[in-house]
Formats: C-alpha cells, sequence, structure tokens
C-alpha cells in the first residue's frame, strides 16, 4: 500500500494546476464529483486497489487538497463521499 501512494505523491508533486479540470489531465482516471458543501475529487491508486477522497481548493498562487477519505476501493463503496471527512475531530 505505501509504494502506491508514495508513486501517487510523485505524480501529484509534478503537477501545476489552475482549475479543477487540469487535474483530470494529470490523472485522467480520477473524478470530480459535485456536492453541496463542496466539490470532491477522487484518486484511484494503486491500480484502482485504493481510492483517495479529497476536497479542493484553489487559490492565487496555491492549490490545496484536504484529504477526506483514504481507503480500499471496498471501503470506498460504503462511504457518502460527499459527507466523508475521516479526519475531521467530532
Amino acid at each position: 500500500m505505501l509504494n502506491a501512494f508514495l508513486k501517487f505523491y510523485a505524480r501529484l508533486k509534478e503537477t501545476k494546476w489552475t482549475r479543477p479540470n487540469d487535474i483530470l489531465k494529470s490523472f485522467n482516471d480520477a473524478d470530480i464529483v459535485k456536492c453541496i458543501d463542496g466539490n470532491r475529487i477522487i484518486f484511484n491508486i494503486g491500480g484502482n486497489k485504493y481510492r483517495l477522497v479529497c476536497g479542493y481548493h484553489f487559490g492565487r498562487s496555491y492549490n490545496f487538497l484536504f484529504v477526506k477519505f483514504i481507503g480500499t476501493h471496498k471501503e470506498y463503496e460504503r462511504i457518502d463521499i460527499c459527507k466523508i471527512d475521516m479526519f475531521k475531530n467530532g
């Protein structure tokens, strides 16, 4: 699992994004999901063995990804993509 995420991170560091569709150009197997309280991007990692769900924000000079969920494909199938925030306290 760690190796799959290290490969993903290496690809991520090489990206330059200015808008959400740039994410899809860098990771053509990613998906953008529109949610009421902020959109999400779903990354397939390790040959679709793992899923990473992130919120995102595009600022003037920086882009931010907010990790909302990390898990296996099977675990991913049981979550609500728009509501999941596994690292939020409370």
